[in-house]
């Protein structure tokens, strides 16, 4: 029988004067969102906090594939009203959102996004990527146009190419599922961590002794890079 336990934490940043970054702990659901919002204007905040908001009404005692489908649902739903939202207010209005979401059910977890918030898993002291960037130097990369050291520092870095309130008639959540295993430490980040923290940073800071609450180190290193973004970080470790 596994357990987790989880952290969460989200600040403002050292630029920004809104935080539009919201974020949502249900250990009792096994479900932990990021959601990363985008639009200006606090609009993204509206977003961010429809998508949490949504996704914190999930029923309890579902199966994990009831409640995959539930989260498709929810998402789809908030997707429409988002747009509709957008609309009522003319012009060029965009009231949008990244989410990524981590299920851990026993013992295996899926993982669920859109848009550029991401999802990490260090395991045996190896960091791996689970989510892949919906974002256009992420397509650059792909199509071998870029390395992912160039995409890292490309001027078009924070372009995304998918996200919740998009123009868009239907939202496409990508998902990997996987093996969860006792050790496992599971970090779901907006990009102000992934864009200010490197790797190496993010493996040493996410390995500390067990019980730790990582995002605090997590979230305090940010915050010495100076990030321009608001940041946000959920840390859920498996136990046995």
């Amino acid at each position: 029988m596994t357990s987790v336990k989880s952290w969460a934490q989200s600040h403002v940043g050292t630029v920004r004067k809104h935080n539009e970054d919201n974020y949502l702990a249900r250990p009792d659901l096994g479900l932990w969102v990021v959601a990363d919002g985008a639009g200006g204007h606090q609009s993204g905040e509206v977003a961010s906090g429809m998508i949490v908001a949504a996704l914190d009404r999930l029923r309890p005692n579902m199966t994990a594939g009831e409640m995959l489908a539930e989260i498709r649902l929810a998402i789809n739903e908030t997707h429409e009203a988002l747009r509709a939202e957008a609309a009522s207010r003319g012009g060029d209005a965009m009231i949008a959102s990244t989410v990524v979401i981590l299920l851990l059910r026993g013992t295996h977890f899926a993982c669920l996004w859109a848009g550029d918030s991401r999802a990490y898993l260090l395991r045996g002291g190896i960091l791996t990527q689970i989510s892949k960037d919906h974002s256009l130097v992420q397509d650059l990369v792909d199509e071998g146009r870029l390395t992912a050291e160039e995409a890292e520092h490309h001027p078009h870095a924070n372009v995304i190419t998918r996200a919740v309130g998009a123009d868009c008639d239907d939202i496409e959540l990508d998902k990997v599922i996987g093996e969860a295993r006792p050790g496992d430490r599971f970090l779901l980040c907006s990009d102000g961590l992934s864009k200010t923290l490197s790797e190496a940073e993010l493996t040493s800071l996410l390995g500390t002794p067990e019980g730790v609450p990582a995002t605090e180190l997590l979230i305090a290193a940010a915050l010495a890079h100076r990030v321009n973004d608001n940041v946000t970080a959920i840390v859920a470790e498996v136990s046995g």
